[in-house]
């Protein structure tokens, strides 16, 4: 059954199925007809090594929905609205769909494995102009 929980105002994750197979497992990502999904702009993978975090970013229209395959990543969501910064961290030992609504700041964490992999299925195509870029300190990571 699957299984969405809010984190913060803006920020849902929802349980995702995988599928042991003996040729090799089934990982579920998102389906036109789950409430996390808006409209499709494009879909694009990236990596983060061990220990190295990439962000901060907010995009202004874009829905992410982030999931990790390989590996492990720690996303730190921080909401302007609460003044709040919140953790979660993804992967194959908590399989689950990270949904980031516009207009909150996310930066991520590579975990200890060799390759950690993301997921975007973003609303939107890339846009340079549709984003803000800040730097790490600009908020806690937790």
């Amino acid at each position: 059954m699957v299984e969405t929980v809010s984190l913060m105002s803006g920020v849902t994750i929802t349980s995702l199925k995988q599928i042991e197979h003996p040729k090799g497992d089934i990982f579920h990502a998102l389906k036109a007809t789950e409430s996390s999904f808006s409209e499709f702009g494009e879909a694009y993978f990236t990596t983060v090594h061990a220990g190295v975090t990439k962000g901060w970013k907010k995009h202004t229209r874009m829905r992410m929905n982030l999931i990790v395959p390989v590996g492990e990543v720690t996303f730190y969501l921080h909401s302007e609205q609460i003044g709040k910064t919140k953790a979660i961290t993804l992967g194959v030992n908590h399989y689950a769909r990270l949904t980031v609504e516009p207009g909150i700041w996310v930066a991520f964490r590579g975990g200890e494995h060799d390759l950690n992999l993301v997921l975007n299925i973003a609303s939107l195509s890339h846009d340079p102009l549709e984003a803000e870029n800040d730097e790490l300190n600009q908020f806690p990571l937790l």
